[in-house]
């Protein structure tokens, strides 16, 4: 059953229904406390320190001067005490030391004494010392940093982080673990192809909610990691519960709300979801889906996604934005394609640079690409010869929302490109 549209709601006017009691609604005057206790509570107690601003203020009363002056020259009579007592004590040990040494003991035993009187001082500088004064600790001895927390030497030539070290943002030192991390989770989240176990549902369907996710994004201003990562999650799900056609619409809504949650600053509400599937569902039914869909997941939706992967590979070629967003076109039509489920995010972030840098005339898959994605040209053209079949084919008329979002100028016309000739992609794939 085709998936019902809601309508896209404009920015002025918008059709979308005010909330009423959410979050951010504002609430009546309030009331101030008072800051004197009630009857019969007990008294104010400071933990360690006063967390209040009493300490802060200053009160000058009869004899209370006087009286600091002389805890101050207390506690100055004390350290020095403390000092003195300290003085007699290590020269003692040393006019021990040198007693027993004299009287012939052996130099292991001597040695042995003598570590113990150095520990002994220590112990007692530690005690004497004053408590804002920090005391240094001794390193640890001939510890050795396991191989695998050992920081991994990035060769020169491929060292694309460097020219970030001041950005902080960019986490310069961390950038090429995180993608390996990436890259070694993404083995968690293999798929297959599940729409054989689904008897209500076919590929054409899940095409037509990817169509209409798409719409959603942009309706919504969303970014492109909130898409990818509800398609995502629709997958994972859908590849574990059997779902009947008319809830396929209520489970990629529901993991769109769940995908925004997760990447967006400010996430549509429930009511936004509700508006652009035209009242099909009731909010409850979205709450509960929500749940189901964490609990099949068992709440770990930190998917690596393929267009995390192909900005970090667009950088290490110093791709132009018309180039990556030629290659965010091929990658955000691979969505739709059922075949490509099972495809790593990272080797299909891979095969669509690959497809963009050959129609741009950029070249083919160079040493820095290979040492940073860990594929080689070879391992990308299963994927890599899909895609130009799937993008080479007569468009679909029903299925148009990512062609006419990459048609527009924002993102340079990509998708009215011509498809590069199969010859020259296959000379690329060989090298």
């Amino acid at each position: 059953m085709p998936l019902t549209r809601g309508k896209k709601p404009s920015v002025a006017g918008s059709r979308i229904p005010k909330l009423h009691g959410t979050e951010n609604q504002e609430e009546g005057p309030q009331v101030k406390r008072s800051s004197s206790p009630p009857q019969g509570a007990p008294k104010k107690r400071t933990a360690f320190i006063d967390i209040t601003n009493a300490h802060k203020v200053h009160i000058s009363l009869p004899g209370k001067k006087k009286k600091k002056k002389e805890e101050e020259e207390a506690k100055k009579q004390v350290k020095k005490t403390s000092a003195a007592s300290l003085s007699e004590k290590n020269l003692a040990n040393l006019t021990k030391s040198s007693s027993v040494s004299s009287e012939g003991t052996p130099a292991a035993e001597r040695k042995k004494e003598e570590e113990e009187e150095e520990e002994e001082a220590a112990a007692q500088t530690v005690a004497a010392a004053p408590a804002d004064e920090p005391v240094a600790a001794a390193p640890p001895a001939g510890v050795e940093v396991p191989a695998h927390l050992q920081k991994q030497q990035v060769p020169v030539e491929f060292d694309i982080d460097s020219e970030n070290s001041e950005d902080c943002y960019m986490c310069p030192e961390y950038a090429k673990d995180i993608f390996d991390y990436l890259k070694r989770r993404e083995e968690k989240f293999i798929l297959r192809n599940y729409m054989p176990d689904q008897s209500s549902l076919n590929p054409e369907m899940r095409a037509i909610l990817i169509d209409w996710l798409v719409e959603v994004q942009e309706n919504f201003e969303l970014y492109h990691e909130t898409l990818y990562l509800a398609v995502k999650m629709a997958d994972h799900y859908l590849a574990k519960t059997p779902v009947h056609r008319e809830l396929l619409q209520l489970v990629g809504s529901t993991a769109m709300l769940i995908a925004s949650k997760f990447e967006e600053r400010s996430p549509p509400c429930v009511d936004d979801f509700l508006y652009i599937c035209d009242d099909a569902y009731k909010r409850e039914d979205i709450i509960s889906m929500e749940a189901t869909i964490l609990q099949t997941l068992s709440f770990d939706i930190s998917i690596p996604i393929p267009y995390r992967f192909l900005r970090r590979y667009a950088k290490c070629v110093s791709s132009g934005m018309d180039t990556l967003t030629l290659a965010r076109f091929y990658c955000e039509m691979s969505l739709m394609e059922m075949e490509l489920v099972a495809a790593r995010g990272s080797l299909l972030a891979s095969a669509c640079l690959l497809l963009a840098l050959v129609t741009r005339g950029l070249g083919g898959w160079g040493p820095v690409l290979q040492y940073h994605s860990g594929y080689r040209a070879s391992d990308l053209a299963p994927v890599a010869r899909k895609l130009h079949e799937v993008l080479s084919a007569p468009p679909d008329d029903k299925l148009q929302a990512i062609r006419n979002k990459y048609s527009h100028k924002v993102f340079f016309e990509v998708a009215t490109l011509p498809m590069v000739s199969g010859d020259v992609l296959e000379e690329a794939l060989s090298q």
